[in-house]
């Protein structure tokens, strides 16, 4: 039976997968968070992996307090860059299949049509420097892993845009939300399934792939898809970002073109309504 370690296992994808394990109960399953697996702890990483010596590693954990890293930048590099090194290494080393979950802010947002995975990195943010700086590490100590960007994630788990809006569309009478960063959210949960997909396939196949679910839309729309399907009052205005600054730039556009992930492995890839629809449905319990 094949050992799976996920690391950030009780972020948003580390709890999708918790609950998809129990549908792929032929593999061993490892959830780790900082208390179990210490990514901090560089010198005796290598050591506590292989105590646990798995077969594959699915690594969710990272920095992804975007506005907070520009502050944090050595606690930003240890989790998205130095402890992705060491878990690419040890998985070369030992024959351990790795998937690494990044970021579409590696991209700096100027381009003007959905972006392939050739398309020139070029990050905007310390978060997205440090998660490109992953990317390569990860491929440059293990290049038989699987690397995965994804963008503005959610899930019924954890804190994220769907929560945050639900609960404040219920506590206002109005919100304003950015309208020129155009991008397409991503349910953890269709993560979860597209990295089983993977992992169950019958050829592996290394190399980066996108993943977020389809359309091209800004957060505003994003916003009011929410307040539709949850049929809230409030009244919701788009605003240019430059009215809503924050420590960290975004990238204006990054859509992610998923034809790869699709015709490598088979991926089903949701339209991003029907899986705000999924997700808020559990959110009403």
């Amino acid at each position: 039976m094949k050992k799976i370690l996920v690391t950030g296992g009780n972020g948003q994808l580390g709890s999708e997968l918790k609950v998809l394990s129990k549908v792929y109960s032929q593999f061993e399953w490892v959830f780790t968070d900082y208390q179990e697996l210490d990514l901090c702890d560089l010198k005796n990483l290598e050591t506590s992996i292989a105590e646990i010596n798995p077969q594959i590693i699915i690594n969710c954990a990272a920095h992804t307090a975007v506005d907070k890293a520009e502050s944090e930048f050595e606690l930003s590099d240890v989790l998205n860059h130095q402890s992705v090194a060491v878990m690419a290494k040890w998985s070369k080393e030992n024959n351990c299949q790795l998937i690494h979950v990044s970021t579409d802010y590696v991209f700096d947002g100027t381009a003007s049509r959905a972006l392939t995975e050739t398309a020139e990195p070029n990050p905007i943010n310390v978060y997205g420097v440090t998660k490109l700086a992953g990317e390569k590490a990860c491929l440059r100590e293990n290049p038989d892993a699987i690397i995965i960007r994804t963008s503005w994630v959610y899930s019924s788990f954890g804190n994220n845009f769907v929560k945050t809006m639900s609960r404040l569309m219920q506590e206002r009478d109005s919100l304003n939300v950015v309208n020129d960063q155009i991008g397409s959210p991503t349910y953890a949960a269709d993560l979860a399934q597209a990295i089983m997909t993977i992992i169950t396939h019958s050829h592996w196949q290394a190399g980066i792939y996108n993943f977020s679910n389809e359309g091209e839309i800004s957060w505003f729309e994003f916003a009011l898809a929410i307040q539709e399907i949850g049929g809230f009052e409030c009244a919701i205005s788009g605003i240019p970002s430059s009215d809503y600054p924050t420590p960290a730039k975004r990238p204006q556009y990054s859509l992610l073109d998923k034809t790869k992930i699709k015709e490598t492995f088979g991926v089903v890839v949701p339209e991003y309504k029907e899986s705000l629809v999924r997700c808020m449905e559990l959110l009403k319990g």
